[in-house]
């Protein structure tokens, strides 16, 4: 028996509220994450400056969303005079601590309001994810894919912060949508909107440039799959290609206009002198175009895009210095996004996953060497969005495997609303005779096992692990940065010190939070590199789990950089643990 068309909105009306609400509700006490201070003070200098200075390194969109909220709030002063905003080059970092802790200005009112429309880009990601699924598959498929993304702990704990992930994973999957719509169709109103939505995709994440070769080969197949003979195949394609042309012209046209906002009032020569450093590393024939482009006023904004997309592109290669599993490296393990995925979500969605492809299996029936061309291209033409779902997810992750980028789950995000709805339509097609009522018990069964699972530990989503992985207690030995430590706890540690009655900590403290700002006369400072003879009898000493696993962790071969400065803390027990990711010692 199915479901009316009414049940199954207010069903989805409901679970929509809910992740709103226990977004707003478990944020209140997180106290800003490591990206999120120089997120939202370049959000607020783009809107009150016109000028892309800080942070180029990511599209402008979501932080702009993040710092409007913001022009409402009355006394903000913009520390204009200060070095990281007059000489530095992308003195993000600086800007951001001082703009939101030194400059007398309401830090956690700001921090708040601009997170607010984080969660409703998180809403809307759930909205389209409910709508595209209902519109393609139906009711049953639509609710539960809205409800494992309703339930998923790195959708809550991302979807709350002023970074761009769940923005990118939002834009991918609207502007695949729009682009689907597109090909089953091109009139000018579904071109108009895949070129808006493309635009807006590419404003949210640099790494959202993959929306490009991916729309590529879903104009391939389509063309092969709507061909008959290679005369018609010829043609679809130089027409499919001329419309995706005509796509991507009206995604950059949008992008050229949100850009030249941006460095309306950006220093021509700063924008130069900003480029040459920025770019150091490329070779000439990369550079220097860039650099060239960079004060002549009709490419600036064309400049300051490419100079933003290959920082990214430098990044994604040499990496970033991070603890997984024992060891410490900089560039990254070929086994990390598997681990982390494996170990970070619901053990409920890896049952569904593996009970889907054992489906899938079933259902291939003859051996899948028999006419196998002609199978998939006809299963191709009657699947089209469940194959652009199953492409999207091959190339994101083949990219995400060789990047030494290894900083968090996060990064699989704009993978996670193709897998689930994936999963979901083979559950449901799943739920048939013979043993139907076996079937539904232990779906349900598995769901109520997700939502309790992710449910007990609110409010410290960031921090979830599975049960395989032993829960949020045991996370750190695995992983740490984004996927447990993120700089969320440190308001938790202020309290913590406070019911305790201490009257001074030694912190090693990692995020983008100011620890003397909240702890004010009571923080004393303290780095790993110190050495531990210099902590008084007696003190106590917080640490980051970010920065205690650093310190501990093995090098890989070639690793250059100091290691092993918080071996000696293994002799002490901790005497707390603040939120799963600071870890406090007494020192005796």
């Amino acid at each position: 028996m199915g479901l009316s068309n009414r049940l199954t909105n207010i069903i989805a009306a409901f679970l929509l509220i809910f992740v709103f609400c226990i977004s707003v509700f478990s944020m209140r006490g997180d106290s800003l994450t490591m990206d999120e201070v120089a997120h939202l003070p370049a959000g607020y200098s783009y809107l009150t400056q016109k000028d892309m200075r800080l942070n180029p390194e990511h599209p402008p969109l979501i932080k702009d969303l993040a710092a409007f909220p913001l022009l409402f709030i009355k006394g903000i002063n913009f520390p204009s005079e200060i070095g990281a905003w007059k000489t530095d080059v992308n003195g993000q970092w600086d800007f951001g601590f001082y703009f939101l802790y030194h400059s007398g200005n309401p830090a956690d009112k700001m921090i708040f309001w601009g997170r607010i429309p984080m969660i409703l880009v998180l809403i809307l990601l759930g909205f389209y994810i409910f709508k595209i699924t209902k519109e393609f598959f139906g009711d049953k498929i639509a609710l539960l894919s809205l409800f494992l993304f309703s339930f998923s702990p790195t959708f809550l704990a991302h979807g709350r912060l002023v970074t761009t992930d769940v923005g990118a994973a939002t834009g991918v999957f609207i502007a695949t949508y729009y682009f689907l719509r597109a090909l089953q169709n091109f009139t000018k109103k579904n071109m108009i909107l895949a070129g808006i939505s493309f635009g807006l995709a590419e404003l949210l994440k640099f790494s959202v440039i993959l929306l490009i070769p991916f729309f590529a080969i879903l104009v391939l197949a389509w063309s092969i799959a709507h061909s008959e003979n290679r005369q018609s195949f010829v043609k679809n394609l130089i027409l499919n290609t001329s419309y995706f042309i005509l796509i991507l012209i009206i995604g950059y046209l949008l992008i050229g206009a949100v850009y030249q906002y941006h460095v309306w009032n950006y220093p021509p020569e700063k924008q130069v002198r900003d480029a040459k450093v920025n770019l150091s590393d490329y070779p000439n024939f990369i550079k220097n175009p860039i650099i060239w482009a960079a004060d002549k006023p009709f490419l600036r904004p064309s400049a300051q895009y490419l100079m933003g997309l290959f920082m990214v592109f430098h990044r994604a290669a040499f990496g970033n210095t991070t603890y997984f599993l024992g060891e410490v490296s900089n560039l990254g393990w070929k086994n990390y996004f598997p681990t982390v995925y494996l170990i970070k979500e619901p053990l409920t969605l890896h049952i569904l996953t593996i009970l889907a492809l054992l489906y899938a299996a079933w259902l291939i029936k003859k051996p899948f060497w028999q006419n196998t061309y002609q199978r998939v291209r006809d299963w191709i033409k009657t699947h089209f969005p469940e194959f652009a779902m199953l492409c999207f997810i091959g190339v994101y992750w083949v990219v995400s495997l060789i990047s030494s980028l290894n900083i968090g789950v996060r990064h699989l995000l704009p993978v996670f609303p193709f897998t689930i709805i994936l999963v979901s339509i083979a559950t449901v097609n799943w739920l048939k005779p013979p043993f139907l009522t076996l079937k539904y018990t232990f779906l349900a069964g598995l769901l109520l096992w997700q939502a309790i699972s992710v449910i007990s530990i609110y409010p410290h989503f960031l921090a979830y692990f599975n049960e395989l992985a032993g829960g949020p207690n045991s996370g750190y030995i695995y992983t740490v940065d984004s996927n447990l430590d993120w700089g969320q706890d440190l308001k938790r540690l202020k309290n913590w010190v406070d019911e305790k009655g201490i009257d001074k900590i030694y912190v090693d403290y990692f995020g983008g939070s100011d620890a003397q700002y909240y702890l004010k006369e009571k923080f004393r400072e303290w780095h790993g590199n110190f050495n531990p003879k210099e902590l008084p009898k007696g003190s106590y000493l917080a640490v980051s789990a970010t920065f205690l696993q650093g310190g501990r962790g093995t090098p890989v071969a070639g690793f250059n950089q100091p290691y092993g400065y918080y071996n000696w803390l293994d002799t002490y027990k901790p005497v707390a643990k603040i939120g799963y990711s600071i870890f406090v010692y007494y020192i005796n």
